[in-house]
């Protein structure tokens, strides 16, 4: 590849890939640039348009409009910026919001649980206790 910065970025999806392909949802896959209608650079972020940023300069302003209007047109409820932080691992990179879609996102959450644990708190509790276990 001819762009050092694209090369760089494509390595940083292909390892954010392969990290939920491990650990979230086997079926993630990169997509395709859609220009003007890009839909996030990583599907199979359960629930978000992921918009991801491999740069030496953070501007989380212009990656979360981004990330927001490509969950947009991807159909998403959310969209996040997934930096990489420099000299670390995928695990280490940073999943980054604005306020408004994190607390969209919590409340769908607790809205959630809470239907679960009034329909069925032994499974509630079975799945709290393993992703507390898990963290």
């Amino acid at each position: 590849m001819a762009n050092p910065s694209k090369a760089k970025g494509t390595a940083w999806e292909s390892l954010f890939t392969a990290y939920l392909r491990e650990h979230h949802n086997p079926a993630a896959h990169r997509n395709v640039q859609m220009g003007a209608k890009d839909i996030g650079d990583v599907a199979g972020y359960y629930l978000h348009a992921a918009e991801l940023k491999a740069e030496k300069t953070i501007t989380l302003p212009t990656y979360i409009a981004q990330a927001n209007r490509e969950a947009f047109n991807a159909g998403q409820p959310f969209g996040c910026a997934v930096v990489k932080r420099r000299m670390k691992g995928v695990a280490d990179g940073y999943v980054v919001r604005d306020v408004r879609t994190d607390v969209r996102l919590m409340n769908r959450l607790r809205d959630m649980e809470e239907e679960l644990r009034n329909f069925s708190y032994e499974t509630w509790e079975a799945l709290d206790r393993q992703h507390r276990e898990a963290a």
